[in-house]
């Protein structure tokens, strides 16, 4: 959805700018899964091939982008799959509470359970009606669009169920735990902070 409105603090870039740690991978498909482990009710890992992802129902959804450094870019479309169809492929154990959305070279986001099953995050494919380039994630890329940018890694590998809370590589770096552009939630030391009464 995108509104027209930045959320504060944002300024919007031409554009889609590259913006990534560590080098770009090379996709093999032959060694490419996508996994889940961690907490799962059956207690087992599950993993799903390149052509088994590709296979799955998909959606598209159009979204702004907000990175917490400042740049957001406007009407992309995205196509993929539900983040949700994961839940159901592989249901959690009833006490998860958070994911880690893993990465190529052990990159980690962490979320609110909450916020990985909500019905516009997806796994995304395609951009604008073309597969993702490599710079931007391809094969595939987590989309969290109600969040800054580091919630949503490129060349996503695992989802880990998680019955406690765990930081991410940026978490753990200084950057906010929850990441709301709306609420400028940037940096960790932001966490404890009382918001200011409005009224």
């Amino acid at each position: 959805m995108t509104t027209g409105d930045l959320p504060p603090g944002q300024r919007l870039a031409q554009g889609w700018p590259v913006s990534h740690y560590g080098p770009v991978p090379k996709f093999r498909p032959e060694r490419w899964n996508l996994q889940v482990f961690g907490a799962t009710a059956s207690g087992e890992k599950y993993s799903w091939t390149f052509d088994e992802v590709a296979a799955l129902p998909r959606v598209t959804i159009v979204t702004d982008m907000h990175c917490a450094s400042g740049p957001s870019t406007t009407g992309h479309e995205f196509d993929g799959v539900p983040a949700a169809t994961l839940l159901e492929l592989a249901p959690p154990a009833p006490g998860v509470t958070h994911v880690m959305a893993w990465a190529e070279y052990g990159y980690s986001a962490n979320l609110r359970l909450g916020d990985f099953t909500s019905e516009r995050t997806l796994l995304a494919m395609h951009h604008n009606g073309e597969p993702l380039t490599v710079e931007h994630g391809f094969p595939l890329r987590l989309v969290v669009p109600h969040l800054y940018g580091y919630k949503g890694p490129k060349w996503l590998r695992a989802i880990e169920y998680m019955t406690a809370d765990r930081r991410g590589f940026w978490e753990e770096r200084g950057y906010h735990n929850i990441a709301d552009p709306w609420k400028e939630q940037r940096h960790s030391y932001q966490e404890d902070a009382p918001w200011p009464v409005v009224g």
